[in-house]
């Protein structure tokens, strides 16, 4: 059949009008069962696919929302992903998945894209290395909801769902001095986004309570990849001050720093112990198995959902007041940490 069908080849084919057809396939209540199921077969057998954008253009909804997400070869953000696509298609939203790679370049070229769609809104987490805000503005100007997970800024007005960064690190050191440990290296990123502010809050403020000098020769700065774990605990090995414990702020650095440790014959837990952040199904099975923050993915994906669900149904008269969403992390302790 013609890959270019159109509505108004499969009216003619039934003998129904356009517009009968065009709500058979929207699944209009008026529409009876029987003519739905016939419209649908027909479609199919012409192989018509609907114009998304002509749609748009119509009716002013998309039906699409947007995800933007640094990676999705992290079960952290896969996880959330599949809980954001599970709760938007029982409501008939489809999602449309951008990867950025903590690039901001791509991640203002995904909003662009989103913005010609005609999306019915964006969810997303920020690139660690976005420091200029304009293309969220963008959205926000054009009425369309966002909403942020995980990674926000103050300085955008969104509605958001976070888990209590301090909170997860704070216990996570204060573990980590409960089993001896008093020389704590953290391995952090840059600032500007506040899950990273609130973590070296926590982590700082963990000491203080704790009697220990903050030293920040013992702050290492990186995109927290694997292989930046590994330049970090190198660099820290060779250092003036040898940590006895490292608190990372992703799990990745963080096996990172434990294979550096083996490698140089350190034994993890007994002489210098690892907590990570995020609780990636590695770190089960890692040897040892590494201790980690979990951050609650699916509840942060459900939750992402149904804010951008509630905006969506807002009445555009009602004055805009942001969802402000915070979890409470738990702190999963394994032999990486347990020198007691």
């Amino acid at each position: 059949m013609d890959k270019g069908a159109r509505i108004a080849d499969i009216a003619h084919k039934l003998g129904l009008a356009t517009s009968t057809v065009s709500r058979a396939l929207n699944n209009h209540p008026r529409i009876s069962k029987e003519t739905k199921q016939a419209v649908k077969l027909e479609a199919k057998a012409f192989n018509y696919q609907p114009h998304r954008l002509a749609a748009a253009l119509r009716n002013g909804k998309s039906k699409v929302v947007g995800v933007i997400i640094p990676t999705i070869d992290r079960n952290f953000f896969s996880s959330i992903v599949r809980a954001i696509d599970d709760e938007l298609r029982k409501e008939g939203y489809q999602t449309m998945i951008f990867q950025t790679y903590d690039d901001p370049s791509l991640e203002a070229a995904a909003i662009d894209v989103l913005l010609n769609l005609r999306v019915d809104g964006v969810i997303a987490t920020l690139s660690k290395r976005t420091t200029n805000f304009d293309h969220f503005q963008k959205v926000k100007n054009k009425g369309i909801p966002v909403v942020l997970f995980d990674r926000a800024s103050d300085e955008l007005d969104f509605s958001h769902v976070i888990i209590d960064d301090f909170i997860g690190a704070f216990r996570a050191v204060d573990h980590l001095v409960s089993q001896g440990y008093k020389r704590i290296a953290h391995f952090t990123n840059v600032q500007k986004i506040n899950i990273f502010k609130e973590r070296l809050r926590g982590y700082r403020e963990a000491l203080e309570k704790n009697g220990i000098p903050f030293l920040q020769e013992l702050i290492i700065e990186s995109d927290m990849q694997l292989e930046d774990g590994r330049l970090s605990m190198q660099t820290l090995i060779n250092g003036n001050i040898q940590p006895d414990a490292v608190f990372s702020s992703s799990d990745l650095a963080a096996m990172g720093a434990l294979q550096v440790l083996k490698e140089n014959n350190i034994r993890v837990p007994e002489e210098v112990a690892i907590v990570g952040f995020s609780n990636e199904p590695f770190t089960s099975f890692s040897d040892p198995p590494i201790s980690s923050v979990d951050q609650h993915c699916k509840r942060m994906g459900n939750t992402a959902s149904e804010i951008f669900l509630e905006e969506i149904k807002r009445n555009s008269m009602e004055k805009f007041i942001p969802r402000k969403v915070v979890f409470t992390p738990e702190l999963v302790i394994r032999k990486s940490s347990l020198r007691n």
